[in-house]
């Protein structure tokens, strides 16, 4: 029984101690975040430039931004030729309008009979 007695200071002193180094752990953590954000976000803010992402030089730039502004333009002009209709508060492509635009552009009028007075 006097054993045990004897385990009970030490058992407390240790537990305090675990306690002390949770609480300076957690402290230290929390100073490394705030230290990590202060100097990390604005480098990494300056890595990467939002106009120029992988680092081109003057001409190879203005070169690659034209052909995209010329791509989104393409793509605008294709993407406005596609006949939709708004259905159930959807839009859909409309299947007609293709329809009737194939059979203009192979020489068939929209009721399929292919025009006999042509030389």
């Amino acid at each position: 029984m006097n054993i045990d007695l004897t385990l009970l200071p030490i058992q407390a002193l240790s537990l305090l101690v675990f306690c002390l180094f949770l609480f300076l752990f957690k402290s230290f953590v929390g100073y490394m975040k705030r230290e990590q954000n202060l100097v990390i976000e604005p480098f990494k803010d300056s890595l990467i430039d939002k106009d120029n992402p992988v680092g081109l030089q003057g001409d190879e730039l203005e070169k690659l931004k034209q052909q995209q502004a010329e791509a989104q333009r393409h793509l605008r002009e294709v993407i406005s030729q596609i006949p939709v209709i708004q259905k159930d508060g959807r839009f859909q492509i409309d299947e007609e309008a293709i329809r009737q635009r194939r059979d203009v552009k192979n020489g068939s009028g929209p009721s399929g009979v292919i025009p006999t007075d042509t030389v």
